[in-house]
């Protein structure tokens, strides 16, 4: 390959990121795959070769955010991570655990509030919310264990302060083993209730340390 041709390629692939990134902030979508596969379609791209992994998306992402969200952003995402440990709080004997966007702080003001609470049964958890008077509906969440398996866990849905909330149940000793992240394949980050305290009240705090 040219000198001309891979800079080309290369700056068709900052292009898609950032495409892709506009795309997932501006529409609320929160599938890599989807908005890597509408940004080639608007830029007229059919080599997969060029398409961008999910980390140089999710950089992306934050770029986007850091230029046009500002502090219309970090008010939303502290906002969302309020709710999250409200909700932590609550579902407090499931050993909650925040993780995905809200956690690292890519979220868009239409992402969902992703939990990991771990149970005997999710029906535990259902009981939890009857209690507490708050409808929910459950579904099922597939879930990357590892490089070769993944498992569909019981999942329930339901909204805080206006906020869409989804918590995956998984096994009580499922909390010693985070699935795979689909941003870069690596086990998930889990933040418990204490550490989203803080990112909350240092919002310059790392929450990818």
């Amino acid at each position: 390959m040219s000198r001309k041709h891979s800079q080309r390629a290369e700056d068709l692939r900052r292009a898609l990121a950032q495409e892709a990134a506009r795309i997932m902030v501006e529409h609320g979508i929160g599938d890599f795959l989807q908005a890597k596969r509408k940004a080639a379609d608007r830029l007229g791209v059919h080599d997969a070769a060029v398409l961008p992994k999910n980390v140089e998306i999710e950089d992306a992402v934050r770029e986007h955010q850091r230029l046009f969200g500002g502090g219309t952003h970090r008010a939303t995402l502290r906002e969302q991570r309020r709710v999250a440990l409200d909700a932590m709080r609550v579902l407090g004997e499931f050993q909650p655990r925040l993780v995905g966007s809200v956690l690292t702080g890519t979220a868009s003001d239409h992402s969902d509030i992703n939990l990991h609470l771990f149970a005997d049964s999710s029906e535990a958890v259902a009981i939890k919310l009857l209690e507490l008077g708050v409808p929910h509906e459950f579904h099922e969440r597939r879930v990357k264990m590892d490089a070769e398996r993944s498992v569909n866990y019981p999942a329930l849905r339901f909204e805080a302060d206006g906020r869409t909330v989804n918590a995956t149940v998984f096994p009580v000793d499922g909390i010693r083993q985070a699935p795979y992240s689909p941003v870069d394949g690596r086990p998930m980050r889990r933040a418990d209730s204490r550490e989203v305290s803080t990112l909350i009240e240092e919002p310059g705090a790392d929450p990818r340390r």
